[in-house]
């Protein structure tokens, strides 16, 4: 039984019905939980930050989907890029995959957002009957989830930079209207894109401690 998790690199899936394209990894031992990534506007599956953050995440026993929110005909109109509803749609729909995948059926599941991508999985984890057990939002707009806000039950973490003003702020007002356990993070001297010496590796950290803390599956379960 061990085998079926030893998957590395990650496996090329498709997400139906739409086909869209994924890569599926596993930790080397038997997985804690699964991470689903919404990137950001203009990003994809290959963003190099959001690959370094699922790479972290492995590495402490936790599965990860990363996947394209759009087909490439959708990704050609860019109003496509910032439909918050649409993207939260496929966020939705890669969850119910998860929950029919052999592999991983079982493990608790958890969304992981940047810039827009936060706002999408704020919106699907508010979605009755949602099964997500926590979120964690990396430079996102979570007001763009807008009334949604207050309907999200999961664990929700905020990850900003200091220097990343307008959002800083957004993220404040957004955590406000929020009523499930939340908390907000700020990275003295950090951007938006966590460009600066050492800031996506205090993301990393702080995500990998949100997800084990909510989503590890627990001895015996």
């Amino acid at each position: 039984m061990r085998e079926e998790f030893r998957q590395d690199p990650p496996t090329e899936i498709g997400i139906p019905p739409f086909g869209l394209p994924g890569s599926l990894g596993f930790p080397k031992g038997r997985p804690l939980g699964l991470v689903i990534f919404a990137h950001g506007s203009g990003s994809s599956r290959f963003s190099p930050r959001n690959n370094m953050v699922a790479a972290a995440l492995r590495e402490a026993g936790l599965a990860t989907l990363l996947f394209d929110l759009l087909t490439e005909r959708e990704a050609e109109d860019r109003a496509n890029v910032f439909d918050i509803p649409l993207l939260a749609e496929r966020l939705v729909a890669a969850a119910a995959w998860a929950t029919a995948n052999a592999a991983i059926t079982a493990l608790p599941a958890g969304f992981f957002g940047a810039s827009t991508g936060a706002a999408a999985a704020l919106l699907a984890a508010a979605k009755p009957g949602s099964r997500v057990r926590a979120v964690v939002s990396r430079g996102g707009r979570p007001d763009l989830a807008g009334s949604a806000l207050p309907e999200v039950k999961a664990p929700t973490l905020l990850i900003v930079g200091g220097d990343d003003h307008v959002v800083l702020q957004l993220n404040r007002d957004a955590l406000a209207q929020m009523r499930c356990e939340r908390r907000l993070e700020v990275i003295p001297g950090a951007t938006h894109l966590f460009e600066e010496l050492g800031t996506l590796e205090l993301v990393v950290d702080l995500a990998r401690a949100w997800f084990l803390r909510h989503l590890a599956i627990r001895p015996g379960a």
